[in-house]
């Protein structure tokens, strides 16, 4: 089984990889998404409080 740290940085990873794909192909605005993703992921290293985190730890992951 995956980490808790692994599988953040395989969400992370998926979900900005998606949203450039839907940005260059469906609509602009998906670009929106990875600015999110790369905000959160900004917040997450000053503060050391992820909300994925909590989501994935009530998950079951360890």
């Amino acid at each position: 089984m995956h980490s808790l740290e692994k599988t953040l940085r395989l969400i992370a990873g998926i979900v900005v990889s998606a949203s450039v794909v839907l940005g260059m192909t469906v609509h602009p605005n998906w670009f929106y998404l990875t600015l999110f993703a790369g905000l959160n992921l900004l917040q997450s290293g000053l503060t050391n409080w992820c909300p994925m985190m909590a989501i994935l730890r009530k998950a079951g992951l360890r």
